[in-house]
Parts: C-alpha cells; sequence; structure tokens
C-alpha cells in the first residue's frame, strides 16, 4: 500500500465518529490488514482493506483517552493479537508501511522508508502518540528513529544497537557480567588473516554480528567446516550487512566497535544447557521481568523444536538469570522498551550463560502469554511507547502450559501436499485455542522458502500453536495434530541433509 493511499484512508475515515461507543470498532479506524496469516494462509504482501462493520466495546466498559498507536509492518497475525489488548486502554492502531516495506531488507533504501514513514504519520490528524514495531532487524532499528524524528517515546538508537550488534552488546556484557560470557573474537569473512588468527579452539559458533533466526549461523567443529562456513558467510553475509551499515552510520559508535561492520562476524566458544527467553521491559529506572520461555531444541543442539511457558527451570535459577539480566539492561542504557533475553543453565555445573540481548518484544511468545496470561506481550510493547509502565497479570488465560511447535524437515524436498482449510480449521476446533500456520505449498521446494523463517540447519514448513492443562497434555495435542495434518514431500535428487545447507 502507498503512502498517498493511506494517507487518503486516514482522512476519510477522520471524520467519522470517535466517541467510546465508537473506539472499539475504529481500531483500524475501519481498515483490516491481509498478509502473512492466519490458518492454511501462505505469506503475501500487506494490502489494506475496509472493513464490513465495526465491532462494539463490551457493554459496561469505557475506554481511556483513545491512543493512536501506529504499527510498523503489521501482519495478519500480529492484529489478531493487537485486538485482542484490553479495549479499555482506548488503543487506536494504524498500520505503518506494509510487512513487505520493512522486510525486504535487502538494498533496503532506509532513507526512503524513514521518510514514507514520517509522511504517513503526520498526514493523521493529530499525530501519533506512539509508534511500535515487534519485528527484528529493520523494524527494531527503524522504530528508535523514527521517534526521535517525532518526538515520541523511546529508547536511543545506541543503546539499542549495543543490543542488536552482536560484537558490541558482547562487549557491554563482558563488563557487567563477565562470569556469564563465553569468549569471543570478532571476525572478517572476507580477510584469511582475521580467519586464521580467531583463537577459539573448536568446536565454536561462527556467525555474522547481525542477523535473523540462526540465519548465516554455523556450529564449527574443524577446519573444513569453517570453510564451508566461511563460502556460505561471503555469500550472504552482505544482504542483512549492508543495510544493517546504514544504520550503523546514523549513530555514535565506539572506538573498538568502528571497524567491526555489518559485514563483519562473531565466533564465541560454544555453551550449551537448558535454554530459556526471560521477556521483560525498563520502565524509566525499573527493569522488570515478567515471564520466562523455554526453548526446547532437536538432538542437533542447533535447531529449536518449540517455545514453551511458562518455564519449567528451577525457581531459583530464573531468579540468578533475573538478576544478570538487570546488570546487562543497565549496562547496555536501554530504557522504556521491552526487551527479551536468552540464557543457557548448564545444569551440571550449574552455570549460567547469557546468549543474546533483543530490544523488543518476541512476538513469537505472544500466543503463548495469551494463552497462559490473558493478554499477549504486545500490550507491554505499546504501553511503553504511551510512556505508561506496563501492569502485568500473571495466570489469568485459559490455559496453564502452552507451546509454539515448529515442523521441520532436515533437507531439502519438494512439497507435494499440505492441509487444505478445511482441514486446517478441523485440527482448530478439535482444540481450543489452537493455531496452525502453514508455511509451505505445494509445487515448491523447502529451500525457497523464506530464509527469515529459517535457520542454517532446517526448514520449517509450519508451525502450530497449542494450549493444554500440563506438559504431558500439550506434548499429546501436538503429536495428535501433525498426524491429522496431511504434509507429503518428494525428495530432491542429489541433494544431502540441510547441515550448513
Amino acid at each position: 500500500m502507498t503512502a498517498p493511499l493511506l494517507r487518503m484512508l486516514l482522512r476519510e475515515e477522520s471524520v467519522g465518529k470517535t466517541g467510546s461507543r465508537f473506539l472499539r470498532s475504529y481500531r483500524f479506524r475501519g481498515a483490516r490488514v491481509r498478509g502473512t496469516g492466519h490458518g492454511s494462509g501462505i505469506g503475501k504482501p500487506v494490502e489494506v482493506v475496509p472493513l464490513d462493520r465495526p465491532a462494539p466495546i463490551p457493554d459496561g466498559v469505557m475506554p481511556e483517552r483513545s491512543a493512536h498507536v501506529f504499527v510498523l509492518g503489521l501482519d495478519e497475525f500480529n492484529r489478531k493479537k493487537l485486538e485482542a489488548l484490553p479495549p479499555e486502554r482506548g488503543y487506536v492502531f494504524h498500520p505503518l508501511l506494509s510487512l513487505e516495506e520493512v522486510t525486504s531488507w535487502r538494498e533496503f533504501p532506509l532513507a526512503e522508508r524513514l521518510d514514507a514513514a514520517v509522511q504517513v504519520v503526520e498526514a493523521w490528524p493529530g499525530g501519533a502518540d506512539a509508534v511500535v514495531g515487534y519485528w527484528d532487524f529493520p523494524v527494531s532499528l527503524m522504530v528508535p528513529i523514527l521517534c526521535c524524528r517525532l518526538g515520541l517515546v523511546s529508547p536511543s538508537l545506541e543503546s539499542v544497537l549495543r543490543c542488536e550488534h552482536k560484537y558490541w552488546s558482547r562487549l557491554v556484557q563482558r563488563e557487567v557480567a563477565p562470569e556469564h560470557v563465553p569468549p569471543f573474537t570478532a571476525v572478517d569473512p572476507f580477510d584469511d588473516a582475521s580467519l586464521n588468527g580467531i583463537g577459539l579452539a573448536y568446536p565454536f559458533w561462527l556467525k555474522p554480528v547481525k542477523s535473523f533466526s540462526s540465519h548465516l549461523g554455523f556450529r564449527v567443529r574443524h577446519r573444513e567446516e569453517l570453510q564451508r562456513a566461511v563460502r556460505k558467510l561471503r555469500e550472504g553475509v552482505g544482504d542483512v550487512g549492508e543495510p544493517f551499515n546504514q544504520f550503523l552510520a546514523q549513530a555514535n559508535l565506539p572506538e573498538e566497535v568502528t571497524p567491526v561492520t555489518g559485514l563483519h562476524c562473531i565466533a564465541e566458544r560454544i555453551v550449551s544447557g537448558s535454554q530459556c527467553t526471560l521477556e521483560g521491559f525498563v520502565h524509566g529506572d525499573e527493569v522488570e521481568i515478567y515471564g520466562v520461555v523455554d526453548s526446547v531444541r532437536h538432538g542437533n543442539r542447533s535447531t529449536f523444536s518449540r517455545y514453551e511457558y511458562p518455564s519449567r527451570l528451577p525457581r531459583t535459577v530464573r531468579e540468578r538469570m533475573r538478576a544478570v539480566a538487570r546488570r546487562v539492561i543497565e549496562g547496555v542504557g536501554l530504557s522504556d522498551a521491552p526487551f527479551n533475553m536468552e540464557f543457557f543453565w548448564d545444569e551440571a555445573k550449574d552455570r549460567i550463560w547469557l546468549l543474546e540481548v533483543n530490544p523488543r518484544i518476541s512476538q513469537s511468545h505472544g500466543d503463548l502469554f495469551e494463552k497462559v496470561d490473558g493478554v499477549p506481550n504486545h500490550e507491554v510493547a505499546v504501553e511503553l511507547a504511551l510512556g505508561r509502565r506496563p501492569e502485568w497479570r500473571k495466570g489469568a488465560g485459559p490455559f496453564r502450559r502452552a507451546g509454539k511447535f515448529f515442523a521441520r524437515r532436515f533437507e531439502d524436498a519438494t512439497v507435494i501436499r499440505t492441509p487444505s482449510e478445511e482441514e486446517v480449521e478441523q485440527v482448530e476446533r478439535k482444540f481450543p485455542g489452537a493455531i496452525v500456520e502453514v508455511l509451505a505449498e505445494p509445487g515448491t521446494r523447502l529451500s525457497e522458502l523464506d530464509p527469515q523463517e529459517q535457520d542454517s540447519y532446517s526448514f520449517v514448513y509450519a508451525r502450530v500453536f497449542l494450549g493444554a492443562s500440563n506438559q504431558r497434555e500439550l506434548l499429546e495435542r501436538h503429536r495428535w495434530v501433525m498426524d491429522a495434518l496431511p504434509f507429503e514431500f518428494a525428495p530432491v535428487e542429489g541433494v544431502a541433509a540441510a547441515e550448513g545447507k
């Protein structure tokens, strides 16, 4: 959707009623967003179309003053999560740039995108109360720049980069929590001398200083795997690295970080254990953790099998992680922002390792929080962007446990069959709250799927969200769902396993 079209849409609808009775119906100002969606829909460019009729606020609910919140890269799945937020808050959500405009980062025209976003916001009568995003790069870095230009609440660009730039982030982490940070070093994948001087014993991780979903992250066990990883990195590191450099050029970087560009990598010693993610926020000087999600891996130790909430780690371990998280957030200088932080707990040595810090909510966990706590974590991002402290309510949802499961294959294949919409709906009707997202369609190869959905070792072709009363029931429901969904694949001749792709 073009900026002029959105401005026209906003102007036309600005003459409508804005009283409390109609606030709910104007959550998207008479527009519905079509795009990457729920059920068996395949990802498509986002489109804004008129709603057929408004949905009124429930009787007896009086909304607060309406708050106009512009959402970068709004998609259908997360639109539903935003609509699930308490109506009494008076949120009025507006799509800001299409999903395609903010996730097609190859040759990313940063200045053009920023100018277009500012024009859309300024076209709305009265302006914006907040700009939010829940995607990784480049949205996570566009938000602070836009908010600075528009005079809205957000963390500084530099504080966000101290989280996003893996090498810079490790430097800060080593200063404030050295006992929880593995040995690491910056690596130039285009410089043989740099590669020969890594100085870490095998095995180690090698990954770009900026990437997504473990894309181009390699577990390197020996020299041959290093050479194979370097070939892949030289081919692909610029896809994100070049656009990332545009953001680095707008920031004040310390001397030790300036030479480490978006085309560089970080090598670090492999750590292991039970993995989890702390979801939290910082408001003023207060750092709060409101949930811990377990990240369960496949046997290859590199690929996620599912996310499960709430965490089953011992309470004392979670409290120690909370303490580390507070030190790190204070160290990076993040303020008025959500974050998620990934940890390992090595049970044998009772050692906690810090993996990474992300200066945003994990929208991947939104449905889990909604199922267990009654509200998706999107509320945290919105409240902070409005300058308010989020008030999180635990255990208010319909389930005691929730999971997000990834359906994967570990070698390339051609997709022969996927479930029909009716077959997906049958599964979703059997288990209230179930959501099935099919990412592939017949006739395509798994290697042709969106790389932002993949890691370096497997192909995700579907995602399943489920709630249950306990873990046993959750896993049983997942097995039933996968047995009921008819996926069929044909091997690709001459293609080996996906390890390292």
